[in-house]
């Protein structure tokens, strides 16, 4: 009798090809819709009929916003990959959350313009980068950037990402800076409940002994969706502005 496969060996074989079909997946939807990174047409149409100040819509609109957007979750995602500690995932993601909060909150209070497009591919450029500090590509050419700095200014990046998708609403100035804040705190639940999911599912797989080469897969796919994602807001940037 042939001895029966361990699990490790299963997991060792479907992953990689559970991440290839993810990201045909993902190129398929990426190439038909933005919506999970936008403002649905729904809620702008809600949002543009409130004046004053409503917690509970920019609340959900928040969350809803951050726990959608597979932007800021592949990049969550590749920041928090080799992070064992609690401590030191508390740390990357309270950088990354000021630089978000800052720059969502000014950036719509004081209307600075900035190209959706162009934030929106240094966006997916952040998740290229993450991803290649991953594969361990900076050690390979002797370079040693700032981690903590490169998070909480990719983090500012994101949060400018955040702010052209409000200035494409016609908001009621009444009220205004509350309801951001407001849409500011659903963002941070959503990225929280984002981040409990990623951790359990990251402590599990960690304990596979093809963790580390599974790493290496995980990676450069996480790669390849940033790769994607630059080049699809570039190519809306050169074809529609």
């Amino acid at each position: 009798m042939h001895p029966r496969p361990h699990p490790h060996t299963y997991l060792g074989r479907t992953l990689p090809r559970c991440i290839a079909a993810g990201l045909a997946l993902f190129a398929v939807f990426f190439a038909h819709s933005a919506l999970a990174h936008g403002v649905t047409e729904g809620d702008a149409s809600f949002l543009q009929g409130k004046e004053g100040f409503h917690f509970w819509p920019y609340f959900y609109l928040g969350a809803k916003h951050m726990v959608t957007g597979y932007d800021h979750l592949f990049f969550l995602a590749g920041v928090i990959f080799f992070l064992y500690r609690l401590r030191d995932v508390g740390i990357y993601v309270t950088l990354f959350a000021a630089g978000h909060s800052l720059t969502l909150i000014v950036g719509v209070w004081f209307d600075i313009p900035a190209n959706a497009y162009i934030i929106d591919a240094i966006i997916g450029f952040s998740v290229v980068y993450k991803a290649f500090e991953n594969l361990g590509g900076f050690q390979r050419l002797g370079v040693h950037p700032n981690t903590r700095l490169a998070v909480l200014i990719f983090g500012l990046f994101h949060g400018f990402g955040l702010a052209t998708k409000l200035q494409e609403i016609s908001l009621s100035q009444e009220g205004l800076l509350a309801n951001l804040i407001a849409f500011n705190v659903g963002v941070e639940v959503g990225q929280l409940l984002a981040l409990l999911a990623m951790i359990t599912l990251m402590s599990a797989w960690r304990r596979q002994s093809s963790f580390p080469r599974q790493a290496i897969v995980a990676n450069t796919a996480l790669m390849f969706a940033g790769y994607l994602l630059v080049g699809y807001q570039l190519s809306g940037f050169f074809l529609i502005t």
